[in-house]
């Protein structure tokens, strides 16, 4: 099994994840800010880590190869997206037919560190992706939600996204 996990930072989920998926399966840990990855590559290292990779993506492509993810996990990092439909519509082609994108983020605005529940199924809708489920962490103000990725030919093209208004 491959996980991605879209905005690693500092690893916190890659390092936790490395051994649950064992010797076989994959671990790319992504994100925009080099500096980040810089500090988790020699964190991997240290820690001997083989089954993780690091890969830089953009705001708007998270540019993972295509059909390699079985599971893609964005973890309180949704609201700091700034061109969500970008980068869920280039998402799209690193996922196979039966991945599944798990994201976890707070019940508070965006300017607030987290995404109103309607402002993520409106935009993950736009591009096309189904609501597998919706959960809230017990003990928390956050919720884990799994959507199944449209197909590459299925995916809403750009230039017909009908952007959601902001919560």
């Amino acid at each position: 099994m491959t996980v991605a996990d879209i905005g690693a930072g500092s690893g916190y989920y890659v390092v936790r994840l490395s051994p649950i998926v064992g010797s076989k399966g994959r671990i790319i840990a992504e994100d925009i800010v080099p500096k980040y990855l810089q500090s988790l590559r020699k964190r991997v290292r240290n820690l001997g880590l083989k089954n993780v990779v690091i890969s830089l993506g953009e705001p708007h492509d998270p540019k993972l190869p295509a059909d390699s993810v079985d599971i893609a996990v964005l973890v309180h990092m949704y609201h700091e997206i700034k061109q969500p439909y970008a980068l869920l519509y280039n998402l799209v082609p690193a996922l196979k037919p039966e991945a599944r994108v798990g994201i976890v983020d707070a019940f508070a605005p965006t300017s607030q560190h987290g995404t109103p529940p309607n402002l993520l199924r409106c935009e993950l809708a736009a591009v096309g992706y189904r609501e597998i489920s919706f959960d809230r962490l017990i003990g928390s103000n956050a919720y884990v939600a799994i959507f199944a990725p449209p197909s590459v030919a299925s995916r809403t093209r750009p230039e017909a996204i009908i952007a959601c208004r902001p919560q």
